[in-house]
């Protein structure tokens, strides 16, 4: 996912994502926990995690609430959560941002639940150096290292830019991110590839999960990348659209109940 100016591949971005919710949407709409227990987030993890200088962490910060309706950050940290996945996913001519369909509360509740506090991961030691298929190599919970890797930035902005991230221009924040993506930033807390790889799994999952999770608002992505949603039956439909376009007001899950 690029974070880079429009001559460098906004279109490129955009197509991306529409490709990646049409194979993707009906696993997140579908599932109870669309992080945690996804081999996505498994295969992201493992990935940034590797050719990465582990940083151990031995206390978990407080989690303390903040912004409004947000249940694990607190406001500077929700400040930063909304400018970054409207840096990463920004709106367009093609659809809405992920800022707008609400994938900053979907992250928040994440961080807030199982897969935040690491109930479905592995975190004893040793912890070291490790390869892709080994995944996840942190003695951090990902709420953990969500919160750490956000300190770590705004102090990085801090004394580049004397500004917060979310304070940046959205030119200055694009170049910020495109800075972590490529590893020309080494965070003092955190591997910087892991840290941008969760962000940026978290923006996409929020983006295309069903909006029982908190994102997707609407059904906004659904509807840009015509995913009919989580309906449970589509024989009815088969002789009536044979060959032809089926159109649909797509269902979340709730729907359903």
């Amino acid at each position: 996912m690029s974070t880079r100016e429009k001559s460098q591949g906004d279109v490129g971005r955009r197509d991306f994502l529409k490709l990646f919710g049409a194979a993707g949407a009906a696993g997140a709409a579908a599932s109870t926990l669309p992080l945690g227990g996804s081999a996505s987030a498994d295969e992201i993890m493992a990935a940034t995690a590797a050719n990465t200088k582990h940083h151990h962490v031995t206390a978990a910060t407080t989690p303390h609430v903040g912004g409004s309706g947000y249940e694990f950050f607190n406001v500077d940290e929700s400040a930063f959560i909304e400018a970054a996945v409207d840096t990463l996913l920004p709106s367009d001519s093609t659809g809405p941002g992920a800022k707008e369909l609400g994938v900053a509360t979907y992250i928040d509740r994440q961080m807030a639940g199982g897969y935040g506090k690491g109930d479905r991961l592995y975190l004893e030691g040793p912890f070291g150096e490790g390869t892709p298929e080994q995944g996840y190599q942190l003695p951090m919970t990902p709420s953990e290292l969500i919160r750490a890797g956000i300190d770590d930035v705004n102090a990085f902005v801090q004394k580049n830019h004397k500004s917060t991230f979310d304070g940046l221009s959205a030119k200055d924040r694009a170049e910020v991110l495109a800075d972590l993506e490529g590893g020309k930033v080494e965070l003092p807390t955190v591997p910087t590839a892991t840290f941008f790889g969760l962000l940026l799994q978290l923006t996409i999952e929020g983006y295309f999960a069903d909006p029982m999770y908190g994102g997707n608002k609407d059904r906004a992505a659904w509807k840009m990348i015509g995913f009919p949603g989580a309906d449970a039956m589509y024989m009815d439909k088969i002789e009536p659209f044979r060959n032809r376009p089926y159109k649909a007001e797509p269902k979340g899950i709730q729907d359903l109940i």
